[in-house]
């Protein structure tokens, strides 16, 4: 076969290579206290569970070894009634456990027992007065890391303000704060707690309150009055991936000339959850061949990429593209870095559109060639 002017084909198909950086949960450095089964509960009590108002509660209630529940007229209860039954016994066992989990956990500060105007971070917070109190708005800042934990133990009580707030800010989940209390807890009025409360004797809720989390009570009662308690649920880490199109056609040209077109949208996706993550996207190419015999080869020393800048990104963090530019373009015969984040916080997405360009051999023979650009992500 002629040599001369014969025109030339390339098809570049591109696959995606399995994600190297295996999907994973990032924990803090404080573990979260395990509730085992009483993780099922909104409320969970010893003695008896009484709402003098039209309470709503959002998951299950349970009640051992008493067995009363009052105050609970369809359409305030959305989930199950457990009645000392397996449910609540288990709940109660797991309870006691996740208590005294608490209790053993190495204090990492101890502060004032006000707790109102003041913001924490992660750790173990034990009070020098024995009680806590909340006047005002406590803020839980998890720093970006939505597996951060805050914990805070009491010997004796826990009384909020009337209109008091926790507020969770920078990735702070309720299913991730933790009170254990050594006697009582005491709710005010039209206030809102986040968290799982842990009592060992009993919990008053106030009216018009919301709990955004748990409450648990060991020996004694759950008393509420027109409240709305939430039982919080952990959002779930997911993972580090990477998406392109399954194919390109790079078009045609002449034997010694250059074919070049976009490969269409690449994306790296993170949603590993993690408090300062990194990656670090690649790109690889084969050897372009023909797809019928006698077989011909263009060695990949002859492919060259770019990615160009992001088309988008979301989250936080700094996206850098391994080749900004068309004058920056590498060849791909071993695996060059694509694109980057670093600086990040917690998820986070980038797209770009690179181009990929093969120049023609003057020894190549006509006819349809493809092979494979590999990119990946760790």
């Amino acid at each position: 076969m002629s040599r001369a002017a014969s025109a030339l084909t390339l098809v570049g198909a591109i696959t995606i290579l399995a994600v190297v950086a295996a999907p994973r949960s990032a924990r803090a450095a404080e573990l979260p206290v395990e509730l085992g089964a009483a993780a099922n509960f909104a409320v969970l009590a010893g003695t008896t569970i009484t709402s003098t108002g039209l309470s709503v509660v959002n998951g299950d209630i349970g009640v051992s070894p008493g067995t009363a529940v009052t105050g609970f007229p369809p359409g305030q209860l959305n989930g199950s009634l457990h009645s000392n039954d397996a449910a609540a016994v288990a709940g109660k066992s797991d309870l006691a456990i996740a208590y005294n989990d608490a209790v053993g956990r190495t204090t990492t500060a101890v502060v004032s027992d006000q707790l109102g105007g003041t913001t924490k971070t992660t750790g173990v917070y034990e009070s020098v007065a024995g009680t806590f109190n909340i006047t005002g708005d406590l803020t839980l800042d998890a720093g970006g890391d939505p597996n951060a934990v805050f914990i805070f133990k009491t010997t004796t009580t826990l009384i909020t303000g009337a209109s008091s707030m926790v507020n969770l800010i920078n990735g702070a989940q309720s299913c991730n704060v933790f009170w254990q209390v050594g006697s009582s807890a005491t709710l005010g009025a039209n206030s809102t707690l986040r968290g799982n409360l842990l009592a060992f004797t009993s919990i008053t809720v106030g009216a018009a309150l919301a709990v955004d989390g748990r409450t648990l009570a060991i020996n004694g009662a759950v008393t509420m009055d027109t409240a709305t308690i939430t039982r919080s649920t952990c959002a779930v880490p997911g993972e580090l991936s990477i998406s392109a199109p399954e194919t390109a056609d790079l078009g045609s040209a002449n034997l010694g000339g250059v074919v070049s077109d976009n490969l269409g949208p690449v994306t790296v996706t993170d949603e590993r959850l993690l408090s300062a993550p990194t990656w670090t996207a690649t790109v690889v190419a084969t050897n372009f061949v023909t797809s019928g015999l006698p077989v011909h080869t263009i060695a990949n020393a002859n492919v060259s990429y770019w990615s160009g800048p992001a088309t988008s990104t979301s989250g936080i963090g700094t996206f850098t593209s391994g080749q900004p530019t068309a004058g920056d373009a590498e060849i791909i015969n071993v695996a060059r870095t694509a694109f980057t984040l670093t600086n990040g916080i917690g998820n986070n997405s980038a797209t770009w559109d690179p181009v990929v360009s093969v120049q023609i051999p003057l020894t190549a023979v006509a006819g349809a060639y493809s092979g494979t650009v590999t990119f990946s992500v760790a």
